[in-house]
């Protein structure tokens, strides 16, 4: 579900905003026909339902998106946490970042489903918080995400 290119291993953004805008622009470096501020317009919408602030230092921000034609996943890491108004009041350190076609409800659900069991795993959270590295950050998560 998630490419390399789409991962930041230290987000610089300091609030929930600036972080889905961090997030969003790295989905759409190379496409800039899309507007990333609707992108994050509509990520607010979401999060004005409920945070996607789940608690343990995790928060799954999604959105649906006509402009899209396949779910898109981007990964992010702040190591000095954000407040993202996550359930438990605590700083969120990872986010998971997915974005789908607004016809694709199944797919969508499959997915935040699958990001959510792969993160209850303590241990899991524990190496993507310790990864040195993008691409230890990305095999990590490759490696859950084939065992799940």
């Amino acid at each position: 579900m998630l490419k390399k290119e789409l991962i930041i291993d230290a987000l610089t953004s300091t609030t929930k905003k600036d972080t889905l805008r961090e997030l969003s622009r790295i989905i759409f470096q190379d496409n800039p026909q899309y507007d990333s501020e609707k992108v994050v317009n509509v990520l607010l919408e979401r999060e004005k339902l409920g945070s996607t602030g789940i608690g343990d230092g995790i928060a799954i921000p999604h959105g649906k998106l006509a402009m899209l034609d396949e779910l898109v996943v981007a990964f992010g890491r702040s190591p000095e946490g954000i407040d993202f108004n996550a359930m438990d009041g605590k700083p969120v350190h990872l986010f998971f970042l997915l974005l789908a076609p607004e016809s694709s409800a199944g797919v969508h659900l499959k997915a935040l489903a699958k990001i959510s069991r792969m993160l209850k795993d303590a241990d899991f959270r524990m190496k993507l918080l310790h990864a040195k590295s993008t691409a230890e950050l990305y095999g990590t998560i490759s490696d859950k995400d084939d065992s799940c």
